[in-house]
């Protein structure tokens, strides 16, 4: 079946590698240290050296009280930037050291905001020396680009550099390293963004994977098993798939994220479109229908929030102030033809106009806090309409694998050695047919529709529907072909059916409702129509993000032609379907090819515009 409603990436979680595996050869000074012919080189290892150092006392109490003294005394290679006592006081250090005992007692040494931000900030792996033509990024302990010049790291100037001891190289610093925080670590630091970090920090989708290629070996133990004496450990979010690499250095990123307020009148908004059945396994993390009513609703509010500059050049340059100017979002493809390919036509799902308008564009906002791989901006008032997200159009292709299936009847009955065998046969044949009509090009979905013919029974075939919303009203069409949109010889024909809406409920109870209600469907043979099913029809349960080995949620549809109606050649029993929609209530407005409807006082409303068919869109930049 093709279900075009939700767009979903097919790659698999991604990986967050802060720290490189690997980092350029030695320098030639460094080889000359191993050669025993560099002039000046110093006897003992990194720690010897910074412990012996009465200037550096307070960078090696921190060193030593997070335990760091063991790797830097190590036969691993280092390089580390020590900041002097003159602008990094004994206050400073005990500070520090406070804090990063207060936070062992509830965190790994891994989350551990003192030794990610200021330890690891302040070593990085193997060995750099500078010269006077040095300019260039290098990777920190704890996955930070630090840019290495001939006197400086970042902004911290060098008052001693190129100190080549048994393990690595020593600089001392005028000043600490300043720690840029990304826009993942900077959510854990913003007060007003609480909401959002407990959500992303939580343990169903946060954890760690150790990298023993980057940690330090320290020999093995009794059973032959490697001991390290620092192990690295990658950070890793399953939800960096869903809603963008936030904590990859290697990105330029923007970030739209809502403030408390704003995140728990969102969960309450969002919530009741999420109520899955109780039999529902979740996905995502392997859990239960509660971790889903947990994490659906919240995943539905950051999906679309962030941006890559790599596709919005312009917009992160500030040059895109139209309201016609789009951003696309890291969930949005491109491409119009992926777009057709995922959505069943141009959606601009996860697009957005009119980014930088001053009060309405999505990155309008004027609380943006600068981070390490882009911006982050803080949102009091959110301007992502679930319409744009999603709450998007389900569209169910007749012509679709496993969209429709056609029911099968007891042709014949018959009894054995006392057993009796059923031979089970189709109620209708399916034929696969493309526009070759002119007059209909364009006002068929995809130009293609199946014809349901008979075979011996009344045609009965039902619609496999996926990807609804609980509580959410939608509007749902039926869009039949006349026969001669395929052959302009072809008789025209109506044909009538009765159409079931079939569900089951939260308690495993199966429903079933005649949409319309008591009444016969009757299409016409010489038009594209969009037969209204059900409007506002809200289902009990959801099915948005899951996969089911047996659809849920049904649309039958049952022949109910006459053989007195096809003896006066006025119906059929042929029905010609092209698709079946399920769209927000409201949102789909019928017009005329011209367009000529279109109002001023409609521009800019959500909703998309059709003429009447699911291909040719007016006014792009209306769509949601």
């Amino acid at each position: 079946m093709i279900t075009k409603s939700i767009y979903r990436f097919t790659r698999t979680c991604l990986v967050f590698c802060g720290i490189a595996a690997a980092l350029t050869a030695c320098t030639d000074t460094w080889d000359d240290h191993y050669e025993g012919t560099i002039a000046g080189a110093n006897e003992g290892s990194l720690w010897q050296a910074i412990k012996q150092d009465a200037s550096l006392s307070n960078f090696a109490s921190v060193i030593e009280a997070t335990g760091y003294n063991l790797s830097l005394g190590s036969s691993q290679v280092f390089t580390v930037f020590a900041p002097t006592n003159d602008k990094f006081s004994k206050e400073d250090a005990d500070q520090l050291i406070a804090q990063y005992k207060k936070e062992k007692e509830t965190v790994s040494d891994d989350d551990n905001s003192v030794v990610k931000e200021f330890v690891k900030n302040h070593i990085a792996l193997y060995n750099y020396s500078v010269s006077s033509l040095t300019d260039n990024d290098i990777t920190l302990m704890n996955g930070k680009y630090a840019r290495l010049k001939s006197g400086a790291i970042d902004n911290a100037t060098f008052l001693t550099y190129n100190e080549v001891y048994d393990n690595g190289v020593l600089y001392t610093l005028a000043t600490p390293v300043k720690f840029n925080a990304n826009i993942f670590e900077q959510l854990r630091k913003d007060s007003e963004l609480d909401s959002v970090r407990s959500f992303l920090y939580n343990p169903y989708f946060y954890r760690k994977e150790f990298d023993a290629e980057s940690s330090i070996e320290g020999g093995l133990n009794e059973l032959g098993q490697t001991v390290y004496l620092d192990s690295v450990w990658r950070q890793k979010n399953v939800l960096y798939s869903y809603i963008g690499r936030i904590a990859s250095e290697d990105s330029t990123l923007w970030m739209t994220a809502p403030v408390n307020e704003q995140w728990d009148s969102l969960v309450n908004q969002y919530t009741p479109y999420f109520q899955y059945s109780k039999d529902v396994a979740d996905l995502l993390t392997q859990g239960t229908r509660d971790s889903l009513l947990y994490i659906a609703p919240r995943l539905a509010i950051l999906r679309g929030t962030v941006f890559s500059q790599t596709v919005n050049k312009d917009v992160f340059s500030r040059k895109a102030t139209s309201p016609l100017d789009s951003v696309f979002s890291v969930n949005a493809p491109t491409n119009y033809n992926d777009r057709s390919f995922y959505w069943g036509t141009n959606f601009n799902y996860y697009q957005y106009f009119g980014p930088l308008v001053s009060g309405t564009g999505i990155l309008s906002e004027p609380d943006s806090i600068p981070c390490s791989n882009g911006l982050l901006m803080k949102s009091r008032k959110w301007k992502i309409d679930g319409l744009q997200s999603f709450n998007q159009w389900i569209v169910i292709e007749a012509e679709g694998s496993n969209s429709v299936e056609i029911e099968k009847y007891a042709a014949k009955v018959t009894e054995k050695d006392g057993k009796k065998d059923t031979t089970w046969a189709a109620t209708a044949n399916a034929n696969y047919l493309s526009v070759d009509n002119d007059k209909y090009r364009g006002k068929v979905w995809d130009n293609r529709f199946v014809t349901f013919y008979p075979n011996d029974q009344d045609p009965v075939i039902n619609f496999n529907i996926s990807g609804v919303l609980s509580n959410m009203g939608y509007d749902i069409y039926l869009v039949t072909v006349p026969a001669e949109a395929a052959d302009s010889t072809a008789e025209s024909l109506k044909t009538r059916f009765n159409a079931y809406i079939q569900w089951t409920d939260a308690d495993g109870k199966e429903m079933s409702q005649q949409v319309p209600k008591k009444a016969a469907l009757e299409t016409d043979g010489n038009k594209v129509q969009y037969l209204l099913l059900a409007e506002d029809f809200k289902f009990p349960v959801c099915t948005y993000g899951i996969k089911e080995s047996k659809p849920s949620i049904k649309l039958r549809l049952v022949s109910q032609v006459l053989q007195s109606m096809i003896n006066r050649g006025t119906h059929s029993k042929e029905m010609n379907i092209d698709c079946l929609l399920l769209v927000p209530h409201g949102t789909l407005q019928l017009v005329d090819n011209l367009g000529e409807f279109i109002s001023p006082e409609m521009e800019g409303l959500p909703g998309v515009l059709m003429y009447p068919h699911g291909d040719n869109l007016k006014y792009f930049y209306m769509l949601r």
